[in-house]
């Protein structure tokens, strides 16, 4: 990965998570990523929170020049140099050099690689900055990808997208998961609002990811203000980096006169989220697009009912009963959140819905032990192997 940096959220959160759960069971697993600023001191400090990735071995290659970014050049050499120790790679993400280039390095090798593009070409996505991304595919981004052994993806509608857009032919599903070590025990109730006394008993809605402007923060912010004058106790919390959409965000705050009962509470980035996951009432992202949501995902190991869109592509939610699935409009937003605020019995049959939707299905250590077989399966359908997985 190009730039691993757990500030960025998403696919640097991922992969944190799913090696240090491949370490657990027993592989040498190794990651080659870029020594950015201080990423490294960041990713030390996030990796201990993941059970497993003191097993991990990180190389740094030198910072990222403007001819390195473009051809990858010494990412491709250190795979060329390394590769014959390894079973397989799996590359993440898509236009970073050092993806295509581990690729090209490991198939001149014969290893299989992998690559996990993280919604980067589903249809919402290819269509932002849709010219770079048809000149990159046809500079060599579509070979980088139809030569993978397999295309990890995160869900059924990525799947779809890389069987329409032509891109491989057998994406594998195998979605993100959750430590439910890094859960457990849950924080007491309350612990979040004795340090918010501002909150006192009031009921809020919580939104945890970047403030970016997909994420539907406007759309969040419009259906609370429709809510307010039926709850005004309602208040909403706000937790994240910004990423774009902070101004714009506070500018409708006070165009929509909602300030007193908004609370902008910056990023968190440890285990602190959880406590305020087991005090909101209810947790909501209306996002544009979401390959994967992180937040969804802990959000329901804490028990927190959840309202998000059809865009977010978690469908279990609805069909265990976790919460509501909605179309990404204001009324509809606003009307799902009404239905969950003003049923305390449902939001507890929601909150214990989502918990074992994660135990059953979400976990790290399941979904660890699925990408192992699909290298495995790779390497029995013929390619050859070496002595680290």
């Amino acid at each position: 990965m190009g730039r691993l940096d757990p500030r960025l959220g998403g696919p640097a959160s991922m992969l944190i998570s799913l090696t240090g759960a491949q370490a657990r069971l027993g592989h040498d697993v190794h990651i080659l990523t870029s020594h950015e600023g201080d990423n490294e001191q960041r990713l030390r400090q996030a990796g201990a929170l993941v059970p497993g990735f003191g097993l991990v071995k990180i190389h740094y290659l030198p910072p990222l020049t403007r001819a390195e970014s473009l051809l990858g050049r010494r990412a491709g050499a250190w795979v060329r140099e390394h590769v014959s120790s390894y079973d397989a790679v799996h590359t993440h993400g898509v236009w970073e050099s050092i993806s295509s280039a581990a690729g090209a390095a490991a198939k001149a090798a014969g290893k299989p690689y992998f690559v996990t593009p993280h919604g980067m070409l589903d249809a919402w996505a290819l269509a932002r900055k849709a010219w770079k991304k048809r000149l990159a595919l046809a500079l060599g981004k579509r070979s980088f990808v139809r030569g993978a052994a397999a295309m990890h993806v995160l869900s059924i509608h990525e799947r779809d997208c890389i069987l329409a857009g032509r891109f491989h032919h057998q994406p594998v599903i195998i979605p993100n998961g959750v430590f439910l070590e890094q859960v457990d025990p849950l924080p007491a109730p309350g612990t979040f609002r004795r340090s918010r006394p501002e909150l006192g008993d009031d009921p809020f809605i919580f939104f945890l990811a970047r403030l970016h402007p997909g994420k539907g923060l406007d759309l969040l912010t419009d259906a609370f203000a429709t809510l307010l004058p039926s709850m005004p106790s309602l208040r909403l919390v706000i937790a994240g980096p910004d990423s774009g959409a902070l101004a714009a965000l506070q500018a409708q705050i006070a165009r929509l006169g909602v300030g007193e009962r908004v609370h902008l509470i910056g990023p968190i980035w440890d285990q602190g989220k959880f406590a305020v996951l087991v005090d909101c009432a209810v947790f909501a992202l209306p996002s544009q697009h979401e390959a994967f949501s992180m937040s969804i995902a802990e959000a329901l190991a804490c028990g927190a009912p959840v309202v998000i869109t059809r865009e977010c592509h978690l469908p279990e939610v609805q069909e265990v009963g976790a919460g509501l699935v909605t179309e990404r409009a204001v009324p509809a937003i606003a009307d799902a959140l009404a239905r969950v605020l003003r049923d305390p019995r449902a939001r507890q049959t929601m909150g214990s819905a989502g918990r074992r939707l994660i135990e059953e299905r979400f976990t790290w250590p399941r979904i660890a032990q699925r990408t192992v077989d699909m290298y495995r399966a790779a390497l029995i359908a013929g390619h050859g192997g070496g002595s680290r997985a």
